[in-house]
């Protein structure tokens, strides 16, 4: 006769009235045995106490994300056991520190109860479009190569037919990548190990080493490249990660999310792209979290108005008050937020925008939006494409360079980059699936951040779905002025901050050359051209501003455009 399991409801009744000796006795012979740190498998009572006749429900072993040494084996987790009167301390104390109005009248973590036999609707990844790049940082005479997904992919401009495409990045001859070959003088992608040659179709048309008069070894369909479709939307190129002919319609079923704000001619809008030292997940709730801003990015956002907490005595030099997030609706698609007049959108797996202002704000009036895209890359990596179209300030705009507005976005990053990069590891070695467990979001000013913890769980299992095999294991490490490096991560990836450093070099270079030959010109002409002190000291001087210029330039340089350390303690 098989055992019936005991129902919730039933369980936290019978255990409440149970003697506090008898509790001590039972939670003795539960907790022996290894316990799982999978959200769903560590249920709390309404008093945040553990519920015992749950903790008898089968569970499987997590495993740990980080790698462990040869011989160790896996450490089993036990759940933590709180004390019934100093958890209810612990929340009161809170409660009474915080406005009635930014505490949360419940946990907003909710979690699916694994007796109910509910099954959530599953996230699928692959069916998806994810960006590639803002149009405008890619070269129509050149490959360029990125990771998205856990895959390699190659995008470049098919001459012949007057568009993008996105080719997987191996070559079918050698696995060597594409991203590394050039365009051929007919149009075609040019594998530059062997000189294979590939149309837009990813057809290969040229073999070199096969001989003309022999079998058209080319023509066979081993000899091709597989190719995504792709699309420009929003001045971004997208691609969808399958590749085959059933889904090279896939257009008409399903396009990238759409922003209006970005292609409406009364917008200006400029996108920034840099990768990231940590993973998808971790970005994603940090562009969603408004309540860090004042905090992690003190000191960069001046002018920003100081908002007022009603009944409080004491604010801090930063302002940081608390703020009504609300969401409004959720499912396996994302969810919506508001907060105040303002809102936010998140379209999984990739698109998250909102404006200060209502959606229904009036045309003529200053409109201001924030879009976030945010890419899975691989475990521990990901990339942000940084977006703000507005209706205002267009004449400054025209006349700043786009680089410029670069250097700004890119020290926000850096501000919170390597916290952002630890606190991935200390989220590991809990356990991800633990999040709940390992955090405290009593407020509602991390409504955004537990939606979209809430989402990854519910919808994803805590894991991003990589479209190719990945070692599910974070990568070292590395000093900070590798983890906060620019120029990979950003600078050779823009056309424009490229440019400029490639001219700013070369005007260092021009000033080093000119102190040079003034002093020259200074030791050649001192009894000829230059007879008068007042001309030779005009001379030196010329030299030392020179020099004094290139040596500035080159500090602008290395700072902005190579790595420059943000210390908060000094902000």
């Amino acid at each position: 006769m098989s055992a019936t399991r005991p129902s919730p409801v039933a369980s936290d009744k019978f255990y409440r009235q149970l003697p506090l000796t008898a509790r001590r006795f039972f939670l003795s012979l539960v907790s022996s045995p290894p316990v799982s740190t999978h959200a769903v498998d560590r249920p709390l009572d309404a008093t945040g106490d553990m519920d015992p006749l749950r903790l008898l429900l089968p569970r499987v072993q997590a495993q740990p994300l980080l790698p462990l040494p040869a011989g160790v084996p896996a450490p089993s987790v036990r759940p933590r056991l709180v004390p019934r009167r100093r958890a209810r301390r612990h929340r009161n104390g809170a409660a009474r520190m915080l406005p009635a109005s930014a505490v949360a009248s419940e946990s907003p973590w909710t979690e699916q109860d694994p007796a109910s036999g509910e099954k959530e609707e599953r996230f699928d990844w692959l069916d998806q479009w994810y960006p590639f790049a803002p149009v405008e940082d890619l070269d129509p005479g050149a490959p360029h190569g990125k990771m998205v997904l856990g895959i390699r992919v190659v995008a470049w401009y098919d001459r012949g037919a007057g568009e993008w495409r996105v080719f997987e990045d191996a070559c079918p001859h050698r696995l060597a990548p594409l991203s590394e070959g050039r365009i051929d003088d007919k149009g075609r992608l040019q594998c530059v190990y062997h000189g294979w040659c590939f149309d837009g179709r990813g057809a290969c048309k040229f073999i070199p080493q096969a001989p003309a008069l022999g079998p058209p070894v080319h023509t066979n369909s081993k000899a091709c490249v597989a190719s995504y479709p792709c699309v420009v939307q929003n001045k971004l190129l997208w691609f969808y990660p399958r590749a085959g002919p059933e889904h090279s319609d896939v257009l008409q079923r399903k396009r990238p999310p759409f922003i209006p704000e970005i292609d409406d001619p009364s917008f200006v809008t400029s996108f920034l792209i840099r990768d990231m030292p940590f993973g998808y997940d971790v970005l994603a709730e940090n562009l969603m979290d408004p309540s860090h801003v004042p905090y992690a990015h003190k000191g960069l956002f001046r002018g920003l108005p100081r908002l007022v907490d009603p009944g409080r005595e004491e604010y801090d030099e930063e302002g940081g008050v608390p703020m009504a997030v609300q969401v409004e609706e959720s499912s396996v698609n994302g969810y919506a937020s508001s907060q105040g007049p303002g809102y936010s959108k998140f379209v999984a797996p990739c698109t998250y925008y909102g404006s200060p202002a209502s959606k229904k704000s009036e045309k003529n009036k200053p409109h201001l939006m924030i879009v976030f895209i945010i890419v899975p890359v691989a475990p521990g990596r990901s990339r942000v494409m940084w977006a703000y179209p507005r209706n205002f300030g267009l004449w400054l705009h025209k006349i700043t360079p786009r680089w410029f507005d670069h250097i700004g976005v890119n020290v926000v990053l850096d501000s919170d980059m390597y916290l952002l990069h630890l606190e991935e590891r200390n989220f590991a070695k809990a356990g991800i699936e633990n999040w709940q467990k390992s955090v405290y979001v009593p407020t509602t000013s991390d409504g955004t951040v537990v939606a979209f913890r809430n989402w990854f769980r519910k919808h994803c299992r805590f894991q991003v779905g990589w479209a190719a095999p990945t070692v599910d294991q974070l990568p070292p490490t590395p000093t900070k002025d590798k983890l906060m490096d620019r120029y990979w991560s950003h600078v050779a990836q823009c056309t424009s901050c490229s440019a400029a450093l490639k001219a700013m070099k070369a005007l260092e270079v021009a000033l080093q050359v000119a102190s040079i030959a003034v002093v020259g010109l200074l030791a050649v002409a001192k009894g000829t051209l230059l007879t008068s002190v007042a001309q030779r000291a005009a001379v030196v001087s010329a030299a030392v501003l020179c020099f004094v210029a290139s040596r500035w330039l080159a500090d602008f340089i290395q700072k902005k455009f190579y790595f420059e350390d943000y210390v908060h303690a000094y902000k």
